[in-house]
């Protein structure tokens, strides 16, 4: 068994970070299996180089140890575009020349704009352009990123399912996320595909995280598919929540380890307060 903890390196870590890691790194050692640690920084726009230091501090102090070096995703650029140039050439991809605004736009103009999980979803304007125009735009230098074909995916994969440890059973819903970005031209990646190919890289067998990710693993099994990697096991555990009832996040300013710590709280009074009840 092989898990795996991928914070990014925006912020410090706080109580919903300790329960995911905690999650994964108790049950590979339960297991006699591997635990991994992935530093999430392709978005170099929000990443501070303070902060890989500071997570790694964070979970030691928790009782984390980690097996082999902490691989860096902005370090692994190629691995990325190999894997799209697998969708290109499968014709999974196409060029999206628009801009938020214009998204916007078109999603007013349409009657019954497409919704996900995560609010409106992008209504496939670019979809229908066709290779020469595509190609003479991107000639000439139009911004634009590379959004995968969810209906000619489909096409291509056939129907698929995934199994959730926690969740049970799943059919794949091509729709629920819509046609997503894997690549943007200030930012090569996305966390779609990024997480894709480092699991299957890294051999991870089973995939923790919090269940608010659980519409992306519908996309995430598609390009396992079209990328012909091995489809790991998922458990989607549940979320930690302040006393109001909403999800624990680095942009809510959800109180850090290093608050809790320099508080006088150790870890075991730590996972006191974690709903760490899950079994392998």
């Amino acid at each position: 068994m092989t898990t795996r903890f991928a914070p990014s390196p925006t912020g410090r870590l706080h109580l919903g970070h300790a329960y995911a890691a905690l999650v994964a790194h108790d049950l590979a050692r339960r297991a006699g299996g591997r635990f991994l640690l992935r530093f999430e920084d392709i978005d170099h726009t929000r990443v501070r180089p303070e902060f890989y230091q500071e997570i790694e501090d964070d979970l030691k102090w928790l009782g984390i140890e980690w097996d082999s070096t902490p691989v860096r995703q902005s370090e692994r650029l190629p691995h990325y575009q190999r894997a799209l140039d697998t969708l290109r050439e499968r014709g999974a991809l196409y060029p999206c020349f628009c801009t938020r605004r214009n998204i916007n736009q078109e999603v007013a103009r349409i009657a019954n704009a497409p919704h996900g999980p995560e609010g409106t979803l992008y209504p496939g304007t670019c979809r229908s352009l066709s290779k020469l125009e595509c190609e003479q735009r991107i000639s000439a230098g139009d911004s634009h990123a590379w959004r995968l074909d969810a209906r000619r995916a489909t096409e291509i994969t056939g129907a698929l399912t995934f199994v959730d440890d926690r969740l049970g059973s799943h059919q794949v819903d091509p729709a629920l996320l819509g046609d997503v970005v894997l690549a943007r031209r200030d930012i090569a990646t996305s966390y779609h595909l990024a997480v894709v190919v480092d699991d299957a890289d890294q051999q991870v067998t089973h995939v923790t995280r919090g269940e608010d990710l659980l519409a992306s693993t519908h996309a995430h099994r598609m390009l396992q598919a079209l990328l012909d990697l091995p489809e790991p096991r998922y458990l989607h555990h549940e979320l930690v929540c302040d006393p109001s009832g909403q999800r624990l996040a680095t942009r809510t300013e959800a109180l850090s380890l290093a608050v809790l710590r320099e508080s006088g709280l150790s870890p075991a009074k730590i996972r006191t307060r974690l709903p760490l009840a899950l079994e392998t």
